[in-house]
């Protein structure tokens, strides 16, 4: 039986970068797992890796290699960043240079800690990393990518996209280097469980490739699975395979990840359903998943990803607040999602645009029963992964014409508690709103964060109309009209009541 609680990764750059220039003790490295000692936190999923590691590897690069600390910023290995980017980059990797010249793995002594405090330790592996890969001097990227380029899945044309340079999975070499950083890791830490992270970036196969490839992951996560058996006979516990997937499992599949054969075939223990990263995708097909891993035993968690879009031309790069993550955790959670799982949710620079509510977030985020009548906020996003060709899941920005109407779909979890309303992002007033049907009066307007940057128009629903599960918003146009930006917010049941 699967336990509430909540997942949270921690990447391969934050904790280097953020106590940059810091003295390191033992205080500041413990302290970055201490914070979630007697919080919801039941999993903590380091990543050790991009294209190079933090770590000292044999294997890979590590993120120090080629770097003088003596140096000015400006030395090779700095040099294609711009000045103000330099003393970041240099940050995160001076300070793991320094860490491991002073002997100290800091991810032996993360999981060591974690489970001290009753956390169950992770690794989190990036398996295609291509951050910054329009340039090719970046810092980041490893030898084996730099001099390799017909191991990438886009070989032909110009630079489109990050993803064209990402590594093809569908040749062996590709497949084996990989093997060995995951070879290396089993046997150098002792860890709980490793998540082989697929969505970082989410395309591995040459465009049209990825039925073959499918089979060829599923083999890689077979061998995978063999590798943490043997580690299992000498750990003397188990160790527990997880994969981070595309949202929808036609999409996933369409990506050449065939997670539910991975399931069925017993090779994974959990399966992590997400976006990639331009926005948290607030109504992912939760139930459709677990109907397909009915009777694997694969525990499925709904991935929460940092950022709030409702639409891949929204100019704003928002982040959640803890109102807007309490709504798209009861709605995972809700649906069926074993726990919530945070990734960008870290403890400084990359988390909820309201920082000072991280504590609370940990605290109550996690189960149904700590998130009962809080105030939560359900906004209307999309899904910003697809497979090529796929056609895409996206209600915004939605045209009406004069005297037309348009539906909206918002899933808010369970019954709401509190009084709910209507908040629309629009350029004209709507001549009418309605939910499930009924007729909701005008509120006023409002400016909301994260949310645009104009007043949105609010509607207070009645209270017999709201239900749990899906609320169908109808606007009516006066005149021609753009809708962009919806959501359903409920209010506290002590706003309520006072």
């Amino acid at each position: 039986m699967s336990i509430p609680g909540i997942w949270l990764n921690e990447d391969d750059s934050h904790f280097f970068y953020t106590r940059a220039g810091q003295p390191i003790t033992g205080t500041l490295i413990d302290a970055l797992v201490d914070q979630y000692a007697g919080t919801q936190v039941t999993h903590l999923l380091l990543s050790p890796n991009c294209m190079r590691t933090s770590y000292a590897s044999d294997v890979w690069d590590p993120i120090w290699r080629n770097y003088d600390p003596t140096g000015p910023d400006d030395q090779p290995l700095l040099a294609s960043l711009a000045p103000e980017a330099r003393a970041g980059a240099r940050g995160w990797i001076h300070t793991a240079w320094a860490l491991d010249q002073a002997g100290i793995d800091v991810y032996a002594r993360w999981i060591e800690l974690s489970r001290t405090h009753g956390i169950s330790p992770w690794l989190s592996m990036r398996m295609n990393d291509v951050h910054n890969v329009d340039d090719e001097r970046c810092y980041i990227h490893s030898e084996f990518w730099r001099n390799n380029p017909q191991l990438r899945r886009v070989t032909h044309g110009k630079f489109n996209a990050w993803v064209d340079r990402a590594f093809d999975y569908g040749q062996a070499e590709v497949r084996e280097y990989h093997l060995k950083l995951i070879r290396e890791l089993a046997e150098r830490y002792d860890f709980d469980g490793l998540e082989l992270d697929w969505m970082r970036f989410g395309f591995h196969f040459r465009p049209g490739n990825e039925a073959a490839g499918a089979v060829l992951l599923t083999e890689f996560t077979a061998e995978v699975r063999r590798v943490l058996n043997m580690w299992e006979q000498k750990r003397g516990h188990r160790i527990r395979l997880s994969a981070r997937v595309p949202s929808r499992p036609a999409t996933a599949i369409g990506l050449g990840m065939d997670a539910v054969t991975w399931a069925r075939q017993g090779l994974v223990d959990t399966l992590v359903v997400t976006p990639f990263w331009a926005s948290a995708e607030t109504d992912m097909p939760i139930e459709l998943w677990k109907q397909l891993l009915d009777g694997t035993g694969v525990t499925l968690l709904g991935g929460l990803e940092v950022l709030l879009r409702p639409s891949p031309e929204w100019p704003l790069y928002q982040t959640n607040s803890l109102e807007t993550v309490r709504g798209a955790a009861a709605s995972f959670l809700d649906r069926g999602s074993a726990s919530l799982y945070l990734f960008n949710y870290m403890d400084t620079q990359t988390c909820i645009d309201d920082l000072e509510n991280y504590p609370a977030l940990l605290r109550e985020c996690g189960d149904l029963e700590t998130l009962a009548g809080k105030a939560r906020r359900h906004v209307v996003t999309f899904a910003d992964t697809w497979a090529s060709g796929e056609p895409r899941a996206q209600q915004l920005p939605a045209a009406i014409g004069a005297g037309g109407w348009q539906a909206f779909r918002v899933h808010v979890g369970p019954q709401p508690i509190g009084q709910a309303t209507v908040r629309l992002g629009v350029d004209h007033r709507p001549c009418e709103v309605r939910v499930n049907g009924e007729l909701c009066q005008p509120l006023g307007e409002g400016v909301f964060k994260p949310g645009p940057e104009t007043p949105l128009a609010l509607y207070t629903i009645p209270a017999a109309a709201i239900h749990g599960s899906y609320n169908v918003i109808e606007v009516q146009a006066d005149g021609a009209m753009t809708v962009s930006w919806v959501e359903i917010a409920i209010t506290s049941a002590h706003q309520q009541m006072s």
